[in-house]
């Protein structure tokens, strides 16, 4: 399915991001590594399969002006964008009351903002195609808050209410949207997120350290692009929690209070 295939990936440099640029190129697809660690991203060409069909290019979330022109440059060169994948993003590891606003507006900035800002560059070239994929790496913050997680879990939830109308609205013109909802990968995410001040939390959670890994969960993405689906969940028991909290809201109420704050 992915043969030949151009697929561009936010945050290809590490992570799930990274995981997934490897796995598309192993599927013979065209991947092109969107982010700001260009040098992350060259140093991924060596590791790939088809290190020749692996490109990088430099996009920063927080700069939403400039997509047009980067997605015109794909364009111009590759010829078509067939699979979007809105991977970059960044966490939060601070109590609301002592995040700063401007630390909220950034998280908002670049997950939900940035997010659909790229969305929208590359619609226009799907709907020329008559056809793509929109997938979007949300998170189980998208369908409940959680401690230490309130603007991260505020971005996740507003991509959840803008890409299900996109799939309502474009699935006439043969656009999928797949929003995916990762629980616990072993990544750098929490060593990267924000705290309250905007410095780096630069510690690496027990339960992060403990979760599948991401070479996993992009394989589990690639499954779901393939067999259609609208939502995937990938992670281990801590996606219970869904389907607690839809089922049994008082229960999840008690039981969420009990995690560790991390």
């Amino acid at each position: 399915m992915f043969e030949k295939k151009v697929v561009l990936v936010t945050g290809a440099s590490s992570g799930i991001g990274q995981a997934l640029a490897l796995a598309f190129n192993k599927a013979g697809a065209v991947v092109i590594g969107a982010g700001r660690n260009l040098s992350g991203m060259h140093a991924l060409r060596t590791q790939c399969e088809h290190p020749q069909h692996f490109h990088a290019v430099e996009l920063d979330l927080e700069k939403s002006e400039t997509f047009i022109a980067v997605v015109q440059d794909i364009i111009n060169r590759f010829g078509q964008i067939d699979i979007l994948v809105n991977n970059g993003g960044i966490s939060q590891r601070s109590n609301a009351r002592e995040t700063a606003l401007e630390i909220d507006r950034k998280i908002m900035e670049v997950n939900y903002f940035g997010n659909i800002a790229l969305t929208k560059a590359v619609l226009p070239y799907m709907h020329k195609q008559k056809g793509g994929h929109v997938v979007v790496i949300s998170s189980i913050a998208g369908k409940f808050g959680f401690y230490l997680r309130s603007a991260y879990a505020a971005s996740k939830h507003a991509l959840h209410g803008f890409y299900e109308s996109l799939r309502m609205e474009e699935e006439e013109k043969g656009i999928k949207v797949l929003v995916v909802c990762p629980g616990k990968v072993a990544t750098n995410i929490s060593v990267n997120a924000l705290t309250g001040d905007g410095n780096n939390h630069a510690k690496m959670d027990k339960q992060t350290q403990e979760g599948v890994s991401a070479e996993y969960c992009a394989n589990e993405i690639l499954k779901g692009i393939v067999s259609g689906k609208e939502e995937l969940f990938i992670g281990g028991k801590e996606l219970r929690a869904v389907r607690v909290k839809r089922f049994f809201p008082k229960l999840f109420s008690r039981l969420i209070k009990k995690q560790p704050r991390e």
